[in-house]
């Protein structure tokens, strides 16, 4: 997808002026998401899982993905769903405020390189295209434009799409989320065969949503695929 056009940014420093922004979690005045709010998240450290990047207790793969591994190269997530993380990407999510791609994008852009992950491009996870209209937009994608603005990589949107339309997956188990996205995304042979892909979303719960999309990637031919995210939690 195109960057945005020149007028918007403008348009939001008019803005930023005349409503100096606030940061959503401590509520002063700085930016959307202060640089003290950024330092106080909890990042996922080692030992986690290098597939499904759950936190554990020994190296090695986790009790989940021993018995049932996820289709995906690996997981790997910035820091943990509480505090001022969660309620930045609450509000990125479900308030329409989405200034906070920038701070987000940054964030995620700087963690990223600690990961040292084999990628060529990005792809954000897309969203059903009624739920599109009635969000507005897609978070994951507006994350991921940030991202491409600060570090080497490019953008494939359009290639993977959600072509079916699942409940929500808040209060569902392991297994049915994994049922509930089953089969839900499709990706048309193109220039990604071959391609090394940072799968990108918000957030990690079971990495079942992360699991589908690297499923239809693979079918089209890409060669590896691991899932990033803002935020994780730390066990489901």
């Amino acid at each position: 997808m195109s960057p945005l056009p020149s007028w918007h940014g403008a348009a939001q420093t008019f803005i930023d002026l005349i409503f100096p922004p606030r940061c959503v979690a401590c509520g002063r005045k700085a930016e959307w998401f202060c640089r003290d709010c950024q330092k106080s998240i909890e990042s996922v450290e080692q030992p986690f899982c290098p597939l499904c990047g759950r936190p554990t207790s020994t190296a090695g793969l986790c009790v989940s993905c021993r018995v049932s591994p996820l289709e995906i190269d690996g997981i790997r997530s910035v820091g943990y769903l509480e505090g001022a993380l969660q309620t930045a990407i609450h509000r990125f999510k479900y308030s329409n405020l989405r200034s906070l791609a920038e701070p987000l994008g940054r964030l995620a852009s700087e963690h990223l390189a600690r990961y040292e992950l084999p990628i060529d491009t990005m792809v954000p996870v897309p969203l059903h295209t009624s739920r599109l209209r009635q969000r507005g937009y897609n978070q994951a994608e507006l994350l991921a434009r940030e991202m491409a603005r600060v570090t080497s990589l490019g953008i494939a949107s359009g290639s993977l799409r959600r072509v079916r339309n699942t409940v929500p997956q808040v209060g569902l188990t392991a297994m049915e989320r994994r049922k509930n996205v089953s089969r839900a995304f499709e990706c048309t042979p193109s220039a990604l065969v071959g391609k090394r892909i940072l799968l990108v979303d918000d957030v990690c719960t079971t990495g079942a949503t992360l699991e589908a999309c690297s499923i239809a990637l693979r079918a089209a031919g890409v060669q590896k695929v691991w899932g990033y995210t803002l935020a994780r939690e730390r066990w489901r």
